[in-house]
């Protein structure tokens, strides 16, 4: 008797246990609608995420990462939560926010990279030729605005060469095209937005700067396809964003001191290999699967003696360009040993294997530029303070 009661009990439970799974299922299947497109093959609009069109799809990643051989596997969803910016989420209107983090609006490291070393042009030529501070700092804001502008176009065309490979890799496969919360087209529509806007400001400069300036924007198009040839792309990420030491002198003057400038820029150059090869080292174990190429991998364990190279090669440059260009003992003092210092910091104690590490001091570098520009703001005070007096026969 005992056992049919417990029988009854048991089909009891199984049945409502049914009943719940085939509500759940049916709740879940209206609050998801499934977008249909030739190249995105599924985007799920979830209600209760703030960013639209987030593909929920699960993605496997790199069987081969961890010392234990175990599979890892993520979903937006997750990354979702983890990665939630704090402003872009919160201000602007749903429909803007996939524009945004395609612009990297949310990390503006890669501005200020871009931006410093205009900075560090600029306020040379300001020290070689006494030109007056209004028309410095008319020129460090059209400059600041242009870095802007053309950082998140460099981030919008590298996204377009590289969503297929970003949709594989765990830190970027959230990004707006890798997720496919835009199409290309719409992609391609908000680049040809950047690149007016960029022209815009360009048009501000003297034709000798705006010719100077155009040139550069082959390079920037090429960058993403370096990763797949050559295993120097950061060499190529030098060229592009270091392109501002060769503007920035005429801009202010006319025409280029190249004996100053070249100088600049091969420190500009050392200095991108220097943070974007500890940057490469927090995706080396995903690039090397897919097949992406960089100096992280190439370099291996002996990163840090390359890296110590370049710094060194990067301070020499730095000492070069203030020796042709007539610097004092301010700029050798500040930019030249402080930024040694901090660049010294950065290789002693920076874990290549430790990605959030990597991504500190990648980050770190906003203040590496920082102090080269302060020694030669600094120069141009003491410059200001002790003028050269003209003994007149």
């Amino acid at each position: 008797m005992i056992a049919l009661r417990v029988s009854k009990l048991i089909k009891l439970h199984t049945r409502v246990m049914l009943l719940n799974n085939s509500l759940f299922l049916s709740t879940f299947s209206r609050n998801l609608r499934i977008k249909q497109s030739s190249k995105v093959h599924q985007i799920f609009l979830i209600k209760n995420f703030k960013r639209p069109q987030l593909n929920t799809n699960i993605y496997r990643f790199a069987s081969n990462v961890n010392n234990n051989n175990v599979n890892k596997f993520s979903t937006n969803e997750e990354k979702y939560e983890e990665t939630k910016s704090s402003w872009i989420d919160t201000y602007l209107p749903s429909k803007l926010v996939p524009y945004a983090l395609l612009a990297r609006l949310d990390k503006p490291i890669g501005t200020w990279l871009l931006y410093l070393p205009c900075t560090w042009s600029i306020t040379m030529a300001t020290y070689h030729a006494h030109l007056p501070v209004s028309q410095t700092m008319y020129m460090l804001s059209l400059f600041g605005v242009g870095a802007f502008i053309m950082r998140g176009a460099g981030c919008t065309i590298n996204d377009m060469w590289d969503r297929k490979i970003d949709s594989k890799v765990e830190r970027t496969a959230n990004r707006p095209l890798a997720s496919g919360s835009i199409t290309p087209f719409q992609a391609l529509s908000f680049l040809s937005l950047q690149l007016s806007a960029g022209l815009a400001v360009l048009t501000q400069l003297n034709w000798y700067s705006i010719f100077l300036g155009a040139t550069s924007l082959s390079i920037v198009t090429i960058y993403p396809f370096m990763k797949r040839v050559t295993f120097w792309p950061q060499l190529y990420l030098g060229f592009a964003f270091n392109w501002g030491t060769l503007l920035g002198w005429p801009a202010m003057i006319g025409s280029s001191e190249w004996s100053v400038t070249l100088p600049l820029y091969t420190a500009g150059v050392c200095w991108t290999l220097i943070y974007d090869t500890i940057y490469a080292h927090q995706d080396k174990k995903f690039d090397s699967i897919v097949g992406v190429k960089s100096t992280a991998i190439l370099f291996g364990d002996r990163t840090r003696c390359w890296l110590t190279f370049f710094s060194g090669s990067m301070l020499s440059c730095l000492a070069l360009a203030g020796y042709m260009n007539g610097n004092d003992w301010p700029y050798y003092f500040i930019s030249v040993m402080g930024a040694g210092s901090h660049l010294a910091w950065q290789l002693w104690t920076v874990n290549i294997d430790d990605a959030a590490d990597c991504g500190r001091k990648f980050r770190s570098n906003k203040w590496t530029g920082a102090i080269i520009l302060s020694g030669i703001v600094t120069d141009i005070l003491w410059q200001n303070l002790n003028p050269v007096k003209q003994i007149i026969p």
